[in-house]
This record gives structure tokens, C-alpha cells and sequence, in this order.
């Protein structure tokens, strides 16, 4: 993966340094993770990153296209490198567990305004909230239709 990181960078135009391309392998390795939690990620790859390399790192990719920012309602911003495509997020209400769901396919109106009010669309940002299936087994509820998420829940004090 280093080698593939500094690919990555150098194909959008990046310099490669070890903090950027750790602060890639983080985010590949941990989707849907807060900057910090990415930094603590690199920190123990390297030894030493700042916070505000670490953030500058997650700018500078998000900028160039390389990696998806995404803060739902009262969440910390989080990061992903699943940008090949436009998916959506699953958030839990209880424990903030975020998932990835594939767009709609067949009829999707809510992506298509009546009245675009001369804007160029270029995505549209769909979230669905509710409760994942830990959730809703910790509170008794029937979870055998629900499928499990392949989340990456905040820790408790977030």
C-alpha cells in the first residue's frame, strides 16, 4: 500500500510525504473515521504527526478529489476513500454508526428537484437515520431483517 499511496498522490498532483500517505492508509483502513481519529491511526504508522498536518493532509486530498468528507448532523466530520461513486449513509441515532448504501437504481425523485433554480447538479446527499441492529438488540427489538452494517462506530464519549 505505500507504494500504491504515493501513486495516488503523485497522480493528483500531491507531494508525497509520509504524512499524507499515512493519513491515506488510514482512511483506507478505517472509513468513516473522525481527523483525529485517522491522526491516532497515523501516529502509530509513523510516530509523529500533528494535528494540523493531519488536517492539512485530509484538506489537500479532499480538495483534489481523493477522499470524500461527510458530517452528518451533530457528527464530527468523518473521512472515506469510496469516491468512485455516489452512495449514501446510514447513521444510527443511538450509537453513530455510519454505513455506506449504494444510490437507488429505479425511480429516485427526491434526486431530481422539480425546480434546480438555474443550478448545475452535480450530486445530490441523501442520509438515512435510524437505529442499527446492535442498537435496536441491545433494546430488545427484532433484528433478523435488518442486515449489519459494515460500520465503523464512533467510540462512546463521541
Amino acid at each position: 500500500m505505500t507504494e500504491r499511496s504515493a501513486t495516488i498522490l503523485r497522480d493528483a498532483g500531491l507531494s508525497v510525504t509520509a504524512q499524507r500517505m499515512a493519513m491515506l492508509r488510514a482512511i483506507s483502513a478505517r472509513p468513516h473515521a473522525t481527523a483525529d481519529e485517522l491522526a491516532e491511526v497515523a501516529r502509530s504508522e509513523i510516530g509523529a504527526i500533528s494535528r494540523q498536518a493531519a488536517y492539512d493532509a485530509l484538506a489537500a486530498m479532499v480538495a483534489r478529489g481523493l477522499i470524500r468528507r461527510i458530517q452528518p448532523a451533530g457528527s464530527a466530520a468523518r473521512y472515506e476513500d469510496r469516491v468512485d461513486d455516489n452512495h449514501h449513509h446510514l447513521v444510527c441515532r443511538s450509537c453513530g454508526a455510519l454505513a455506506d448504501v449504494d444510490c437507488a437504481i429505479d425511480a429516485t425523485p427526491c434526486l431530481t428537484p422539480q425546480d434546480d433554480a438555474g443550478f448545475e447538479i452535480e450530486e445530490a446527499e441523501v442520509v438515512y437515520w435510524g437505529r442499527c441492529p446492535r442498537c435496536q438488540d441491545a433494546s430488545g427489538d427484532d433484528v433478523t431483517a435488518a442486515p449489519e452494517p459494515s460500520a465503523t462506530a464512533p467510540s462512546p464519549s463521541r
